[in-house]
């Protein structure tokens, strides 16, 4: 993770007591927050095969604990870094390109997992557009924007919920409708996020 605590995510999870134990016990160990960071790619790369299997309630409940998983190591990594004061120079890096890998694994393999591979590409693309225009901004000296309605913390909470609802849905009527529904809402909702992030930068730069 970066040291500069305004290029971070603002997240209330952050000053709850159970995240700052987590992250005080991890800066004592020699886990360091880069590593953090690779674990998220890990707990994707599982969700990732999970949501293959739609068909299965069990793969879809587990699919979901692995986004949690891999949203708490997002938010872990950069307290170890910034508070735990174990940041590095390649921070930055470890912070960006996991994320942008775990956001494919999960959305790919659950279009995947549908039959819509191409829908889950196309979530995986235009979330990681939404990323890049929010890093864009930093690059151009503005704060760095991470408004939604489709930002990573928004995509993850849909395609968690989706996991759930598809787990009930196949038992009950056989069928995966809510991930489908899901991942369109994540496309339309990623491109319109871009959108606003994109006349926010433009704005700023104008004014």
């Amino acid at each position: 993770m970066t040291d500069p605590t305004d290029t971070r995510r603002p997240l209330t999870s952050r000053n709850t007591a159970w995240a700052r134990w987590i992250a005080r016990r991890l800066a004592a160990t020699e886990v360091t927050p880069n590593q953090i960071s690779l674990a998220s790619i890990g707990f994707a790369l599982v969700g990732g095969l999970l949501l293959l299997r739609p068909d299965w309630p069990v793969a879809m409940v587990f699919a979901a604990i692995c986004i949690q998983l891999r949203l708490l190591c997002n938010l872990i990594d950069g307290m170890v870094a910034v508070e735990g004061g174990k940041g590095t120079p390649v921070g930055a890096l470890y912070n960006e390109i996991p994320d942008r890998v775990a956001d494919s694994l999960f959305l790919i393999g659950a279009g995947c997992g549908v039959g819509l591979p191409v829908l889950g590409c196309l979530c995986a693309l235009v979330a990681a557009i939404t990323a890049y225009i929010r890093v864009l901004g930093g690059s151009l000296g503005l704060k760095q924007d991470f408004r939604g309605p489709q930002a990573k913390p928004q995509r993850m909470a849909l395609l968690t919920a989706a996991c759930v609802a598809t787990a009930c849905e196949d038992v009950y009527w056989n069928s995966q409708y809510a991930m489908v529904l899901a991942l369109c809402l994540i496309a339309v909702g990623s491109v319109y996020t871009c959108m606003r992030r994109t006349r926010a930068i433009a704005a700023e730069l104008q004014g």
